[in-house]
């Protein structure tokens, strides 16, 4: 992983989306994979091994009223269990998780997933954390609240000449992506398209430039990474910025 240094960078605000709330909303969640994370990788947001993105067993998989169409992955929820003296384990007030995946809504059968449920399928060592694993469903209460990232927000460019995809992640604070632009040493800024999860890209061929980012959050807020990868980047290769938000 390339670690370069910034050589300018501006924030700035634009229209607030209202990313964050004191108050807290009824939901309900499950749990999906094993102890140590197994089947939570990967997933409907684009990103890979939890653990080397620094995103680790505290996540979950959003139900579509939640997801956004990928967009809100990368936000970062406080969950408590409420309301079921059974199953919520007392001691324990409530966990943070970042959404890193979709629970998928079942049509045919019901789902707690199917709109407009809202609902979380966390990883089974966030849910055994907050209740006994035997209640398999519980009721639980959520708000949005910031996210601590370790260091720079991570580009990982995919794709070939003519179609650059980019995945972006360790966002910190509001954690989402709203919109993202890349500028190549010998272009303007141009506004890419959301693909999946949180992946974006364009047609313009950038090979050969150096790439720089504008990232725009939920919270309003925005940064330029200028200069994040070097004129010799290559696809497969994720390039890390020295500034988070």
């Amino acid at each position: 992983m390339s670690m370069l240094p910034l050589a300018f960078f501006t924030m700035f605000f634009v229209q607030p989306l209202a990313a964050f709330d004191s108050n807290w909303y009824d939901a309900s969640a499950t749990f999906y994979g094993d102890m140590n994370g197994g089947d939570t990788m990967q997933g409907a947001c684009g990103y890979g091994d939890l653990f080397q993105q620094g995103y680790g067993l505290e996540t979950t998989a959003l139900s579509t009223a939640l997801f956004n169409n990928g967009l809100s992955c990368g936000a970062c929820f406080e969950i408590r269990c409420v309301n079921d003296p059974q199953w919520c384990i007392k001691e324990v007030n409530s966990i943070t998780v970042t959404a890193t995946n979709l629970c998928p809504p079942n049509y045919i059968d019901g789902s707690w997933c199917n709109p407009p449920h809202q609902h979380f399928d966390l990883s089974m060592k966030m849910f055994t954390t907050i209740a006994i694993y035997q209640a398999g469903i519980i009721p639980v209460q959520y708000r949005r609240v910031p996210c601590n990232k370790i260091g720079g927000v991570r580009f990982e460019l995919r794709g070939n000449p003519y179609f650059l995809m980019v995945l972006v992640y360790n966002v910190g604070n509001a954690g989402d992506v709203y919109r993202l632009d890349v500028k190549g040493s010998n272009t303007g800024w141009i506004e890419m398209t959301h693909n999946w999860g949180q992946f974006w890209h364009t047609g313009v061929n950038l090979v050969g430039q150096e790439l720089s980012f504008w990232i725009n959050t939920s919270d309003g807020k925005a940064l330029m990474f200028i200069s994040v990868a070097p004129s010799n980047w290559q696809f497969g290769q994720t390039y890390q910025s020295s500034l988070n938000f």
